[in-house]
Formats: C-alpha cells, sequence, structure tokens
C-alpha cells in the first residue's frame, strides 16, 4: 500500500503536475511575477476559488484510485477495480473536470490568451483521450460493469 501510495503521489507530479502546473507557468511566468505584486482584482480572487476547487477535486480522485480503485490516476498502473464512488457518481471523468479547473483559475487569474488556447487544447486532448483510449480500455477491463456505469453517469457534467 504504501508503494501504491508513492506511485500516486509520483504520477500526481508527473501528470497534472505537468499539464496545470509546469506548462501553464512557462507560458506566463513574465506576468505572473508582474501580477503578483499587484493588488488582486476581483475576478483573480474567483480564480484562486476555481483553483482551489480543482485541486480539492484532483486530491479526491486521486485518493479514490488509491483507496478503491487499488491503483493509480496513470493508465500506466491503472486501477483494478472501477471507480464509481464520490464524485464519480456524479462524472465518469471527475479528474479531468479537477484540471480544467485548474486551468480555468489559471486562465481567468493571468488574463493570457496563450494560456486560453493552452487550456482549450488541453480539454480537447482529454476528450479525445477519454474517448478514444480510456473508455475503450475500461470497457474492457471491466465490461458489463462499466456498461452500466457509462449508462447511469454522464461522461463529463
Amino acid at each position: 500500500m504504501k508503494s501504491l501510495a508513492l506511485k500516486n503521489i509520483l504520477f500526481v507530479i508527473l501528470q497534472p503536475g505537468i499539464v496545470a502546473g509546469a506548462v501553464p507557468y512557462l507560458l506566463v511566468r513574465n506576468k505572473l511575477s508582474r501580477l503578483l505584486n499587484l493588488p488582486f482584482q476581483e475576478h483573480q480572487y474567483l480564480a484562486l476559488l476555481l483553483f482551489l476547487a480543482g485541486m480539492a477535486i484532483v486530491f479526491h480522485c486521486v485518493f479514490r484510485f488509491f483507496k478503491d480503485g487499488l491503483g493509480t490516476l496513470s493508465p500506466v498502473i491503472p486501477t483494478k477495480q472501477l471507480v464509481i464512488g464520490g464524485l464519480y457518481q456524479y462524472s465518469r471523468n471527475p479528474m479531468y473536470i479537477g484540471v480544467m479547473l485548474l486551468l480555468t483559475g489559471e486562465v481567468l487569474f493571468c488574463t493570457t490568451v496563450n494560456l486560453l488556447i493552452y487550456a482549450i487544447l488541453v480539454f480537447i486532448a482529454f476528450h479525445l483521450f477519454v474517448v478514444f483510449k480510456e473508455e475503450p480500455r475500461l470497457k474492457r477491463d471491466f465490461g458489463e460493469q462499466y456498461n452500466n456505469y457509462k449508462h447511469q453517469v454522464r461522461r463529463w457534467i
């Protein structure tokens, strides 16, 4: 279990950490240092709330993958059990929604077009990955259980 927990931490750093942390930082690092030295505007407080909500969702999902699924968020070490509890009762993909909330918060905080374009491209990539890679794997791995879940819970929201 300890090993699985460490793997989950590693994959959080490597996957959401890069997608919603390192790349956005590289895209806005010049503007970010200026923004952080100015008083926050109203939209930046909303941005922080979205970011924190996204962070909470991501960590909730990682915990569910670890506890209920006996795996990780990464396709490299997928879950052994279909995760359908917690936020997965309302969306089949709350992890991606959490990452998109992180990115939306960053876009709103920094108000840069390049970060907005990046966030849109990330969502398109997420959608294509879910439809063409993840859903077929889940159907193959969990069969009828996944089909039932798929008919009960929406893909996004």
